[in-house]
């Protein structure tokens, strides 16, 4: 493709990115297709000569595009948001046009030091305690992987006297944690059965007392308590977990304490919503990703250590050809992680947080747990329905309750989702909270304004009469 051809395709993107936002409103938020339909109007062979830019993205409008969930339309309540911008898809542009590549500071030192620079932006953004390191990983999946291998690092060497002490490590978390924390557990190799789950209270935090007799349980049978995951803000409804009173228990056993703030992180920025992180002092490592509510492109997750020098020792290799004569002086990011390959990620967060400034992220998330707040007091309000969880950010967890027993219910709520998607109109998700049938409603969505909440819980009444009736 030469230059002129393409300037003109990519002004053409562009235009179409615009007309997109504009339009999404108008389009259904998720189409009900059945699995093999858009693979059924795709050529079974790649094509011998190459075809027109104007073909493929034909293509791409009438074969792609009808198979695409919307994730950024206003009605998107559903899971948790993957929020994109404005500033964040310009500089995801120029990322790919610059194609750089970004493991060590010598491939790229611009990428290197704008990295360090904005996790320290967000390390007070964020109010984490002082001399915490961060590192920009693709997902907090990774992010919670890469923390327990730490762990297991940490752990390993401090009873190196034992033999097969890496069979006896234990990691514990809360048994509202996500799904990511098991296959962590399997792929760092302390084995599925070595992850213990801790009871949740009433409100699905984790009861730090069980965690307590759970790790002497576990001393007093010879195992070697490792790493404890807390939570705050868990995906199933948003819990958080006490984070000082776990943080004291690791302190007491000598243990790595993790956190996942995936979503809910990014309300760390709010003064009034400072109560979910007390006792951060006390974590080794704590991940959120920008990716969700800081209006960043995916993916872009943004872990922090309290001690570099474990995380660094347990990913840290030095082959010839990766040496350069000014790693003692720089951060080589491809010995903070598991990928050796890394994206320039820490532009778009840079466009990002210097377009909206911290007051402006704020403002955006202050009115998202509002429109929650909303949701949650008409869900009060209406003796059809039932608040199934606390709201401390922006997720309502709710059910339709008319008194039948709990399997009843659970079947009934199923088909109430079910009715509401179809529709095509907005798009929620469910969950299980102590067995129960739940929805979810997610308010986190960039585009998302007071208007499309109302119009949702008109939808959502009016259903439950069809529903009910």
């Amino acid at each position: 493709m030469d230059k002129e051809s393409f300037r003109q395709y990519g002004y053409q993107f562009v235009d179409w990115m615009v007309d997109y936002f504009a339009q999404i409103e108008a389009l259904p938020v998720k189409l009900h297709l059945r699995p093999g339909e858009v693979r059924k109007k795709l050529p079974e062979k790649p094509p011998a000569q190459g075809e027109s830019m104007d073909s493929v993205f034909k293509d791409f409008q009438d074969i792609i595009l009808p198979g695409i969930s919307h994730w950024q339309h206003p009605s998107w309540f559903a899971y948790f948001p993957a929020n994109n911008s404005p500033p964040s898809i310009l500089a995801e542009m120029l990322t790919a046009g610059i194609g750089a590549q970004c493991m060590v500071w010598q491939t790229s030192p611009a990428a290197a030091e704008l990295e360090e620079v904005v996790m320290e932006w967000l390390r007070q953004m964020l109010g984490l305690p002082e001399g915490m390191a961060g590192v920009i990983q693709d997902t907090a999946s990774t992010s919670t992987l890469v923390a327990l291998l730490s762990a297991r690092e940490r752990a390993t060497n401090f009873h190196a006297n034992l033999k097969g002490i890496q069979n006896t490590l234990r990691v514990y978390a809360s048994e509202e944690t996500h799904s990511s924390i098991e296959k962590g557990v399997k792929i760092a190799g302390y084995g599925k059965e070595n992850l213990r789950y801790i009871p949740t209270d009433d409100k699905f935090a984790m009861i730090p007392e069980k965690l307590e007799e759970s790790i002497v349980e576990d001393k007093n049978k010879g195992f070697q308590p490792a790493c404890v995951v807390g939570t705050v803000g868990t995906t199933s409804s948003t819990a958080v977990d006490p984070l000082a009173s776990i943080g004291k228990i690791c302190r007491r056993h000598d243990m790595w304490f993790h956190v996942d703030a995936a979503f809910s992180g990014t309300a760390a920025m709010l003064p009034e919503k400072k109560w979910m992180f007390e006792g951060v002092e006390y974590v080794d490592s704590f991940v959120f990703n920008p990716h969700k509510w800081m209006l960043t492109n995916f993916d872009c997750s943004a872990y922090f250590v309290k001690d570099s020098g474990t995380l660094i020792q347990t990913f840290a290799v030095h082959p010839e050809y990766l040496k350069t004569g000014v790693d003692a002086e720089v951060k080589n990011y491809r010995d903070w992680g598991i990928q050796l390959g890394r994206r320039f990620r820490a532009l778009k967060l840079w466009f990002v947080i210097r377009y909206y400034g911290v007051k402006g992220l704020q403002k955006i998330v202050r009115e998202h747990n509002r429109l929650a707040e909303m949701v949650k007091d008409w869900v009060k309000q209406d003796e059809r329905f039932e608040l199934m969880a606390p709201v401390p950010v922006s997720l309502v967890c709710f059910r339709l309750n008319d008194g039948r027993d709990e399997d009843q219910l659970n079947e009934l709520n199923k088909e109430f989702l079910e009715r509401l998607n179809r529709t095509g109109k907005l798009l929620l998700t469910q969950t299980s909270l102590r067995g129960k049938y739940v929805l979810r409603m997610s308010t986190a969505a960039r585009l998302t304004e007071e208007k499309h909440v109302r119009e949702a819980w008109e939808l959502i009444r009016s259903t439950a009469g069809e529903v009910l009736s």
